[in-house]
């Protein structure tokens, strides 16, 4: 597995609740992504980023969601363009569900 985190500027001026009505925006294509495993949006208002931490199956399924369009799209949205940061998840614990997915071993 991946873990992917997405940074980006955001306008100044943009409140809280104008951030939290964009993400809600875009909630149901990332429910019908069938790669992505989780993603929590993320905002900070101090440093005026916003961004998102995503669990993916693999790197070609981040790359392949976070391609030219969604650049395209986070710019026109938010008026900057979007930093990537790609980790290997080996161990993922997942306490709602009650599970550890250990696919190091």
């Amino acid at each position: 597995m991946i873990s992917e985190i997405v940074l980006f500027r955001l306008p100044e001026g943009m409140s809280r609740a104008d951030a939290m009505a964009k993400y809600r925006a875009r909630v149901p294509m990332w429910q019908a992504n069938p790669d992505l495993i989780h993603k929590a949006f993320l905002f900070d208002e101090k440093s005026r980023r916003g961004g998102g931490v995503y669990l993916w199956k693999n790197i070609e399924a981040a790359k392949k969601a976070h391609g030219p369009a969604f650049e395209d799209a986070i710019q026109s949205i938010f008026g900057s363009k979007p930093e990537f940061q790609y980790f290997e998840a080996p161990i993922v614990i997942d306490n709602a569900a009650k599970e550890v997915v250990d696919n190091a071993a």
